[in-house]
């Protein structure tokens, strides 16, 4: 007789590799747009006893509330903003992500566009590319010694630091609490970190209690020699204090890969030569999404056999 296997919900896109994967151990339904979110969750809620998902797509609490038999939802990835984590707790729904599988990638990523943003990688390549000779072009700054100031110091963080350090950068932090394990000068808040640091990279969490957490007075600090990264979510960012920083001169230039607009790109900073952009890749690689694959897998089975999750929430 062959044994019952968790009924699974994905509500964000997979490679039919990574299905087949998954379907060796759950029954699947494959719900990655919204028409076919709201199809799954009417014809299969009721017998639904898992949900993936990522933080940017979530899971409502009315679509939690349709699913009686669910027990387990996973974020695929670190981030969980949009998914309804009180609500499925106050259920007893065990909530977990995957926190670790992709921290190198996404601190590889934000010094990429560090990197690119302050030497005008891609500047410079347009110019190369149409026969433009360094003469003409404006010389950039060094990043090496330069100061970096990290905004949030999870396990990201952390790892952007340790880069950091190759390029003999000293490395402030701001964090809602002062840990006893943050090795680096501790800021109260973001503004008093850029008006320290050279170069200030968002690494925070999503949603609503970090939203605009970098408005206008924040890049006001940072000053028309200070660098900008975003690897965190486009929500932490104002966008449109962003665009008029850079129009005016007050901010030197920017690397997102997040942005409010997404998956849109975002029009108000388009015309500017100063800004990177990346669509929201700096946490996948080939390594990286197998690693939360696996992850996923390894939360999941231990939780169907009564065992407790490996990266809960």
């Amino acid at each position: 007789m062959t044994a019952h296997k968790p009924l699974l919900l994905v509500l964000n896109p997979l490679s039919q590799a990574h299905r087949d994967a998954i379907a060796e151990h759950h029954d699947l339904v494959y719900a990655p747009d919204a028409a076919q979110r709201s199809a799954a969750v009417a014809a299969h809620g009721a017998a639904v006893d898992a949900v993936l998902t990522i933080g940017s797509i979530g899971l409502r609490a009315d679509e939690i509330d349709a699913m009686p038999r669910l027990s387990l939802v996973c974020a695929l990835g670190a981030g969980y903003e949009n998914v309804a984590i009180d609500h499925a707790k106050a259920r007893g729904i065990v909530v977990a992500n995957g926190a670790g599988t992709n921290d190198d990638c996404v601190a590889d990523h934000a010094m990429a566009l560090l990197l690119a943003a302050v030497r005008a990688v891609p500047r410079f390549d347009r110019a190369c590319r149409d026969g433009v000779w360094r003469d003409a072009l404006p010389t950039r700054p060094n990043v090496s010694g330069k100061r970096l100031g990290l905004l949030g110091y999870g396990a990201i963080g952390r790892k952007i630091a340790r880069r950091a350090a190759g390029f003999d950068m000293p490395v402030g932090v701001c964090t809602r609490t002062r840990h006893a394990d943050i090795e680096h000068r501790w800021f109260d808040s973001p503004a008093a970190l850029a008006a320290w640091c050279d170069f200030l990279v968002v690494a925070t969490p999503g949603g609503a209690a970090t939203r605009h957490l970098v408005d206008a007075g924040v890049l006001a600090a940072l000053g028309p020699r200070g660098v900008l990264v975003n690897i965190a979510r486009g929500s932490v960012v104002d966008t449109a204090a962003l665009a008029a920083a850079l129009r005016d001169g007050r901010l030197q230039a920017a690397g997102l890969d997040v942005y409010e607009s997404e998956p849109k790109p975002p029009a108000e900073l388009l015309a500017f030569d100063e800004v990177v952009l990346t669509p929201h890749v700096a946490g996948t690689s080939p390594e990286a999404v197998q690693a939360t694959i696996d992850r996923f897998l390894e939360n999941s089975t231990r939780h169907f056999a009564g065992q407790p999750v490996v990266s809960p929430l």
